[in-house]
């Protein structure tokens, strides 16, 4: 059974209780927690606040999917730096009962179309090792907290194959996100996307993310299945698969503020997911 969810992204500036109020109108029984400085999940709350916003989360029948940080794996500089960034958005994680903790590649890159992936500054090679190096560093503890670090198709590694690349090197679990635009606009079929991260996404180590949009003309939020993504091929594969896990709504208003309020999308994504899997998410 799929975990229909949504990210705070979607609602910056609105206040939880809201929020919840909204999940609870659609149906929608996760939550994914934008870390970052000044949101509900700020990184600097103390152990007493994020108790707190557990309970709060907890008491409104809601289950916390994930932390998405904004830690980059495989930027530039000092290990250090980056292994102590995911260890605090683990340690975050942990406090909050969340299963998973988003991180992207980061990569240095080249302009590019929309279409293309970014060609590295650096060798993919040394990219990928320095990638899975750090992640490597982190999965031991991360496990032993119940936590799960997942990388994101994003940035400088758009596609599944990208991603698979790295996580094929890193000693210890991991997982993915499968942000179904970013694989779609460079050209990676679905079925491809699928067939590459499903030894993460099929044994329950990810999640995948919906959204739509006018793309390439508009990145502007657009309710599911109003734009151009893929979104029924997307529902009809994930069925067709018997694809097990969170299904999150990233409605990107915080990047887009003309973008229309967090629960009017959540009714696009409601009857998105009824369309798909009609009694198993209600």
């Amino acid at each position: 059974m799929i975990t229909p969810s949504a990210s705070t992204l979607g609602a910056p500036g609105v206040p939880l209780d809201v929020i919840l109020a909204w999940l609870e109108q659609h149906r929608i029984h996760g939550i994914e927690l934008r870390l970052a400085p000044g949101e509900i999940a700020d990184p600097d709350m103390n152990t007493a606040a994020r108790a707190g916003l557990r309970r709060q989360i907890n008491a409104a029948g809601v289950q916390v999917t994930g932390i998405a940080s904004y830690v980059k794996l495989a930027a530039p500089g000092a290990d250090e730096s980056i292994i102590r960034g995911l260890i605090q958005a683990v340690d975050f994680a942990k406090d909050l009962g969340a299963p998973m903790v988003r991180v992207f590649p980061g990569a240095d890159t080249e302009p590019a179309a929309f279409t293309e992936t970014p060609p590295l500054v650096e060798s993919r090679e040394e990219v990928d090792t320095r990638a899975a190096r750090r992640l490597s560093a982190v999965t031991s503890y991360a496990a032993d907290l119940g936590v799960l670090p997942v990388l994101e198709t994003h940035d400088s590694h758009p596609s599944g194959r990208d991603i698979a690349a790295i996580l094929r090197r890193v000693d210890g679990p991991v997982g993915v996100v499968w942000d179904v635009l970013h694989p779609w606009r460079v050209g990676e079929p679905l079925e491809e996307t699928w067939k590459v991260l499903a030894p993460w996404l099929a044994a329950g180590r990810g999640s995948v993310q919906i959204k739509d949009a006018d793309m390439p003309a508009s990145s502007t939020p657009l309710p599911i299945g109003t734009g151009t993504l893929p979104t029924e091929e997307l529902g009809q594969l994930l069925v067709r698969n018997d694809y097990r896990g969170p299904v999150t709504l990233e409605w990107e208003k915080a990047w887009h503020p003309q973008a229309a309020p967090l629960d009017v999308a959540l009714g696009s994504v409601r009857a998105w997911l009824d369309r798909h899997w009609e009694k198993d998410t209600k």
